[in-house]
């Protein structure tokens, strides 16, 4: 065993193996693989070895689309059989809501160019005799599903990093992981000490115990899984050809054909949490034991849609443990907090998902940046406020929803509430329904007397509708207020702090007293950030963004922070209070205050400290609803006292609580974008309409300058536009496709309904050269084509006057 090497990655299962070998296809050999035990002796082993591309965001189903189609690569590179079986497979739908989810699924599929279809009873039955289709009301069905060999995939990819020249160490547990002041690591195992660059966490069952020896918290879980393969059967093996998957939600189960059986899984409701204290080190090859009443109801129901498994005889049955995550997708890249610590765990689906995870991780290790958005699977997508008690509530959560249907508008209720503020309470008191992001609840929308303190979950309008609409309209006739708490927030300051941010931001820095909007670039041009700074003064600065980015943004300001000269402190949950909003909001705001907030005095993008009822209070002439509107930030402690003095002062001025479902109507009616939905690292500034705020020309070399040059000289072959649509009782969600004359040329990024000039809206990407205002186009919504136009012209304030007045 070398005792130095660029890269170790930790774990010889199915991932590991996956990453090691994507390095090499980067051109980085100095590598090395440490496993404590043999290739696939965690979950590996005992995995079913399904695969799938099914996912309800894009990028992973991509990702799996990428993965299976590497398996014959890998045959082709190594020599070695990975057992694949390119069998197809059907997900059943047999209520109208899974039909919708199926069709909306669908129809992402056709612009990312998946060949999946939406087929009947009878063709289920065709395909698969052994499915009793009562009560089918149909399926999605996908030619790329199949099965595969555990062991021998595993071993393909190591065989091929090998051939490559890889170096993998075997029976080598690893004890200590211990950074040098250089960020570089020991790695401290039972053969010896190596000393390397970077470090992968690819420990799958052992991530959260090698996690810890680099004194991070992790956040995974293992569940017991159970499935059983049946002795031979004559409907299957007398068939000339293999049996499809058949996914039955309504049953919990998977199924697929093994040899000349079956082989059915189950993720029952009455599961069970492993290894709550840690998994041993001394665990390995070893199964758990079968606990066949966890499972009974579930059987009972399989033998309604799989007759045949009454009359088959059990073979084996298989209890082991896999690794989740709180909302079941991976946890994968550089760890926050630590240097050249990388993330590769959580992978549950590892022979859907093991492919793109080590590509996405070589690419963002060797080239600095994954080629496509992959925060559905970013480590940072959880920050330091979750805690191994959450983690366990929400993993059993995800673990029992596994094959229930994702709804666009749905809050789920496990661990929560975790983080409020202190006006969680008042908003309770009225009738508030919540939803959650980040570990913080937030508002939805408040439900008026009679109705249910919960949203229906659904892909048609919800009943939610009418109490937004009119939360809306308060907002747009008089003046509503709204807690910015679920904003991101940045403070900066220093002699340097104006030099630093001018190179990290795109866009100018403001002078004091002054906002500005930037988008921030990663080195290729891609936009990582949608950013307000607020200059303070000549040395202190406000940054402001998404809330759900902390953790990603700190990251990628702490990577590039000065050892001196910058001070940097995510103060998010402590610098909260209200935005308020409307044509009356300066009212509100006057009567408040002895400050003179006049439109002369108070101008539109102003920042101005000032007090506001009893309290000192950070005020910003902004607002993301597209009215006149104020962002007013104090300390959390003063913030029930901040909410006191503006209702009192708006009583008679129509004042009234909006909630988030609101705020998303209303800045479609101004086509303003939103993080991960309009502007992610998918995509650059031209194609969003940011590059209105990039300053090409200052003297700052900032991050991905020379990216968004080439872009400006070239232009952006796709722009963001909007439409409105001819929807019916659903509105779009995202990535539903845009037909133009017949073919799709574009998809949806988000959208619904705009509630106060009544209309349906949706935002997408065109071709530049198709962009013309009243365009026809169609886009599919839950299988349905419906008539939409193109428009250019905002519904609400198109010139601005009442917003800047």
């Amino acid at each position: 065993m070398k005792s130095s090497a660029q890269v170790v990655v930790i774990g010889g299962g199915v991932v590991g193996c996956s990453v090691l070998y994507h390095l090499t296809k980067f051109g980085w050999t100095d590598i090395m693989l440490v496993e404590r035990s043999e290739l696939t002796s965690g979950s590996t082993w005992h995995a079913a070895g399904g695969f799938h591309t099914l996912n309800a965001d894009t990028n992973m189903a991509a990702l799996q689309g990428y993965t299976i189609r590497l398996y014959r690569e890998l045959e082709e590179i190594t020599g070695l059989s990975c057992g694949l079986h390119h069998v197809g497979g059907v997900t059943l739908a047999t209520t109208p809501e899974r039909v919708d989810h199926l069709k909306a699924e669908r129809a992402k599929h056709r612009y990312m160019g998946l060949e999946t279809e939406f087929i009947g009873p009878e063709e289920i039955a065709a395909l698969s005799p052994i499915t009793n289709v009562d009560g089918v009301l149909g399926g999605l069905y996908d030619p790329l599903d199949g099965h595969l060999d555990p062991s021998g995939t595993t071993h393909a990819y190591a065989k091929a990093a090998r051939m490559a020249g890889a170096e993998i160490v075997l029976r080598n547990p690893v004890s200590a992981t211990v950074q040098r002041p250089d960020g570089s690591w020991d790695v401290v195992t039972e053969q010896g000490t190596i000393h390397a660059e970077h470090v992968v966490n690819a420990g799958g069952l052992w991530a959260r115990e090698v996690g810890a020896m680099a004194g991070v918290y992790l956040p995974l879980h293992p569940m017991e899984h159970q499935y059983l393969v049946t002795e031979e059967t004559p409907e299957v093996y007398e068939r000339d050809s293999e049996l499809p998957h058949v996914m039955d939600p309504e049953g919990e189960s998977y199924l697929r054909q093994e040899g000349r059986g079956i082989c059915i899984g189950f993720y029952e409701q009455n599961c069970d949490p492993w290894a709550v204290d840690g998994t041993p080190w001394t665990f390995g090859h070893e199964l758990l034991e079968n606990k066949m009443e966890r499972i009974e109801e579930s059987v009972a129901f399989a033998c309604k849609r799989f007759p045949v498994l009454e009359r088959a005889g059990v073979k084996s049955m298989i209890n082991g443990p896999f690794t989740f995550a709180p909302d079941g997708n991976p946890l994968v890249g550089p760890v926050p907090g630590l240097r050249n610590y990388w993330s590769a765990c959580g992978v549950m689906a590892g022979f859907s998902q093991g492919g793109g995870v080590g590509l996405s991780l070589a690419e963002w290790m060797v080239e600095g940046e994954p080629s496509r958005d992959v925060f559905a699977m970013d480590v940072a997508r959880f920050g330091d406020w979750i805690t191994p008690g959450y983690t366990r509530t929400k993993v059993r959560e995800n673990y029992q929803r596994r094959f229930s249907i994702s709804y666009p508008n749905e809050e789920l209720p496990a661990a929560r509430p975790f983080q409020t503020t202190p006006a969680y309470d008042i908003w309770k008191d009225r009738r508030a329904v919540f939803g959650a992001a980040y570990g913080m609840e937030a508002v939805n929308y408040f439900a008026p007397e009679g109705e249910p303190l919960f949203e229906t979950p659904s892909f048609r309008r919800s009943n939610a509708f009418d109490a937004t609409g009119a939360e809306v309209r308060a907002v747009r006739e008089a003046v509503g207020i709204n807690e910015i708490h679920n904003f991101g927030k940045y403070k900066v300051t220093g002699p340097d702090a104006r030099d630093w941010i001018d190179r990290m931001m795109a866009g100018r820095v403001p002078k004091p007293g002054r906002l500005s909007l930037t988008p921030m670039l990663s080195p290729k041009g891609r936009l990582i950030g949608d950013f307000t700074i607020s200059c303070l003064g000549e040395e202190a600065f406000q940054l402001t963004a998404s809330f759900g980015a902390q953790a990603y943004h700190m990251r990628w300001f702490q990577r590039h922070l000065p050892e001196s000269g910058v001070s940097l402190e995510n103060v998010s949950t402590r610098r909260i209070g209200f935005q308020i909003a409307g044509p009356r909001a300066r009212d509100l705001l006057a009567r408040t205050t002895r400050a003179d907030v006049s439109a002369e005095a108070f101008k539109f993008m102003d920042v101005k400290e000032i007090d506001v009822g009893l309290t000192r209070a950070l005020v910003q002439r902004v607002s993301y609803t597209g009215d006149l509107g104020y962002e007013i930030y104090v300390g959390a402690d003063d913030q029930r006292s901040l909410y006191a003095a503006l209702t009192e002062a708006g009583e008679d001025l129509g004042l009234r609580p909006f909630g988030m479902r609101a705020m998303m109507s209303l800045r479609l009616e101004k086509f303003f974008g939103s993080w991960l939905r309009e502007f992610g690292p998918d995509y650059t500034p031209m194609e969003t309409g940011m590059d209105r705020f990039v300053s090409y020309n200052k003297p700052a070399d900032f991050i991905g300058k020379a990216a968004a040059l080439k872009e400006k000289a070239e232009g952006a072959g796709r722009r963001i536009c909007a439409f409105e649509v001819d929807a019916d009782d659903a509105d779009v969600v995202a990535y539903e496709p845009i037909y133009v004359d017949g073919e799709i040329e574009g998809f949806v990024t988000s959208g619904g309904y705009a509630h106060y000039p009544q209309k349906s809206i949706a935002l997408g990407f065109l071709p530049v050269e198709r962009i013309a205002d009243g365009l026809a186009v169609e886009i599919e919504i839950l299988g349905d084509r419906r008539p939409a136009t193109l428009i250019t012209t905002p519904l609400f304030d198109a010139d601005g006057v009442r917003m800047r007045g």
